[in-house]
């Protein structure tokens, strides 16, 4: 797995767990839900850190929190 593709699964998955849409996360985070979309469709090959701090404060959690998974403790070496 690359690192775009656990953003993107991890930003479904809390999502999922809070029950809501992609347009509430836009509304909760204070993005244009294009911005999230970009994200999550791969139109954004590299979104900031601070876009994703956005994004974890409005699901009310840290980066920690959005990091601390499996899947981005097993990434793929991104230099080669």
């Amino acid at each position: 797995m690359d690192t775009i593709t656990a953003v993107r699964d991890r930003i479904l998955e809390l999502c999922g767990q809070r029950n809501i849409s992609i347009h509430k996360l836009a509304t909760l985070s204070a993005f244009p839900p294009s911005s999230i979309k970009n994200i999550l469709y791969g139109k954004s090959q590299n979104p900031k850190i601070l876009t994703i701090k956005l994004i974890c404060d409005g699901l009310d959690i840290t980066l920690g929190e959005f990091f601390s998974t499996p899947e981005f403790d097993n990434l793929e070496q991104e230099i080669q």
